[in-house]
């Protein structure tokens, strides 16, 4: 029998634990599995070695950066009672290649992220900055990126048609 309890106890840590596979055959591309999932490849365009298989893994990086975002915002949103049709995503990095080709001191990951987020809801401006202010402080992809120092800028537009 499981666990049965009455609630969470947030004074202890609730730690979860994903497990994935990856292999490279000695390529730009990387298979990943993951358990449940069809295989995911991450490879590099053409022009820089690859071969066109899948997106890139900073690609990836931004996409779940997109993903996570959604995510909590729908818990969070959940949880504040906000009423709201979707979101759409679009966001661009930037990188200064010289870190990843060896270039000592320069970093080898986003310099810059900006994320654009229509939000499709007839709800308040003081409601959505409320969900938007708890997603931001809960979004671990978001925490992550913003705490390895990269400058991230986002913008929520409250989308009302």
């Amino acid at each position: 029998m499981g666990n049965v309890v009455d609630k969470l106890d947030f004074t202890k840590p609730i730690v979860r634990r994903k497990i994935i596979s990856a292999s490279n055959d000695s390529s730009m591309a990387t298979h990943i599995k993951i358990e449940g999932f069809e295989d995911l490849v991450f490879d590099e365009p053409s022009q820089h070695g690859g071969s066109d298989l899948g997106p890139t893994p900073l690609t990836g990086v931004l996409s779940a950066l997109c993903a996570c975002e959604a995510v909590t915002f729908n818990r969070t949103a959940a949880e504040f009672d906000f009423d709201y049709s979707g979101i759409e995503f679009s966001a661009a990095f930037t990188i200064d290649i010289r870190g990843r080709s060896g270039v000592r001191g320069v970093v080898p990951h986003f310099q810059s992220v900006k994320v654009e987020a229509q939000v499709s809801t007839f709800a308040s401006m003081t409601d959505l900055e409320k969900v938007v202010e708890e997603t931001e402080a809960r979004c671990p992809v978001y925490n992550l990126i913003k705490d390895a120092g990269v400058k991230v800028e986002t913008v929520w537009i409250r989308k009302t048609s």
